[in-house]
This record gives structure tokens, C-alpha cells and sequence, in this order.
């Protein structure tokens, strides 16, 4: 049996990074193995394209995203990282609520330090994601919601995380009933996103991306393994 780990070739050209369309799945971009002849047709993107765009699987494209947004573009090789082939030990449904330019956050303190999640939880035995993701809604901030799209698929720490943009209405529940882990519910300006420290922190400045040109077509698709979220992503 081999076990050598699987490499993928990450390479540029003057327009930007080369990827592979899969010709069964509209949209997706994958990282070519390293010597295997080309199967499907080749395009790059550029940084900006990039950061938008599904690319496979989703741990090394978060490692290369990475380096080329912090250090320029770096050909070489990586090595497979795929979350999403893994069962996940916990799955996760996360609300993207916006009101009046304002995203409904909760926020938390460490430290003396004020960060913010994005209001959700893990989904029960039985339970359908949009119902999972009404219900936390609910008992983190009092609202009551209707599902519009799903927007984002994360995986962290072994976490399958499911992230839906919803039509919320109502007002802020009174603390003392709320159940969300002793956090305040917050409404953050859209704008101030990128720069808020927002778990989980790749999907924050998406989300202000997205209220400015359109929710995606598709879901988006990321891994991660960022911990602190004060530092700068722009991956």
C-alpha cells in the first residue's frame, strides 16, 4: 500500500494562480496533483478572483491563499489538506443577519478583550439544518427568521460549519432569557467587518464583500485554522 502523501503543484502565471475545472461540478477550481497529465482545462485567477472563488481542497487552498496574500505568489509544492473528506465531530448552523447596514453579532470578552461570533450552534440529532439555524437564532437573540440562502460552508477543528444569510424580524430578546453563553447581542456596522475581530474570521469580510455585490452564487467554501482574530486576513 502507498502511503506517500499526496502533492498538489501550486503554480503561477502572469495572469495568476493555475487551477483545473472539474467538468462534473460548475464552479469549482481545483489545485492539480503534482505529475498527473492534465484531465480537464487549465485557467488562473488573480488574487482578487481567488479569494472568491471555490477552490479544492479547501486546507490547501487556505495555506496558498495565504502566503500569496501575505508574501506574493510562491510556486511549489503542497501537500493534500482536505477537512472536507472527513466526518465532522460537530456540525455547526450560523446565522448572517443584516439589518439597516448593521450585522447582528454576538459578542463576547477575553482577557478584557471584546471579540463576536456569529450567532448559531451545533445542529441536534434529527434536525434539519435551516431548523437548526432558526432555532439558535431564537435562543441567542430573541429573533424569529426565514432562511434565504446558504452562504458558506467552514470547516475548523474538525467542525463542518453551514453559515445561511436570513430574514430575521423582531427585537433583541430580554438578556436574562437568551441562551448564547453569557453573550450580548450586537449589531455591528457591515462596514466594519473586515476589521472587527469575528469568528469564524475568514467568512467576516466575505460577508461585507457579499452585501456589496450580491450574495454567491453558490456557497462559498473554506477551511479555517485562523485563532487570532485581530490579525489582518485578507485571504
Amino acid at each position: 500500500m502507498n502511503d506517500a502523501p499526496v502533492l498538489l503543484d501550486v503554480r503561477f502565471d502572469d495572469a495568476g494562480l493555475v487551477v483545473s475545472g472539474a467538468p462534473d461540478e460548475e464552479g469549482v477550481c481545483y489545485l492539480p496533483r503534482q505529475g498527473r497529465a492534465a484531465g480537464t482545462s487549465r485557467r488562473s485567477l488573480s488574487l482578487a478572483e481567488a479569494v472568491h472563488a471555490r477552490i479544492r481542497p479547501v486546507g490547501t487552498a487556505e495555506t496558498v491563499l495565504r502566503s500569496w496574500a501575505t508574501d506574493g505568489p510562491t510556486p511549489g509544492v503542497a501537500a493534500w489538506d482536505d477537512p472536507a473528506a472527513a466526518e465532522p465531530v460537530r456540525v455547526r448552523a450560523g446565522a448572517v443577519v443584516i439589518r439597516d447596514e448593521h450585522m447582528l453579532l454576538i459578542g463576547f470578552e477575553e482577557d478584557g478583550q471584546p471579540y463576536y461570533e456569529i450567532p448559531g450552534g451545533g445542529v441536534e440529532n434529527g434536525e434539519t439544518l435551516h431548523a437548526a439555524v432558526i432555532r439558535e437564532l431564537r435562543e441567542e437573540s430573541g429573533l424569529h427568521g426565514d432562511v434565504v440562502a446558504e452562504v458558506a460552508r467552514v470547516w475548523k477543528d474538525d467542525r463542518r460549519e453551514h453559515y445561511f444569510f436570513v430574514r430575521a424580524e423582531g427585537g433583541i430578546g430580554d438578556r436574562a432569557e437568551l441562551d448564547n453563553h453569557g453573550g450580548t447581542p450586537t449589531w455591528i456596522p457591515v462596514a466594519q467587518l473586515p476589521t472587527t475581530p469575528v469568528w469564524p474570521r475568514r467568512l467576516a469580510w466575505r460577508i461585507a464583500h457579499w452585501h456589496a455585490t450580491g450574495l454567491p452564487a453558490r456557497p462559498a467554501e473554506l477551511a479555517d485554522s485562523i485563532d487570532d482574530l485581530r490579525a489582518p486576513c485578507t485571504w
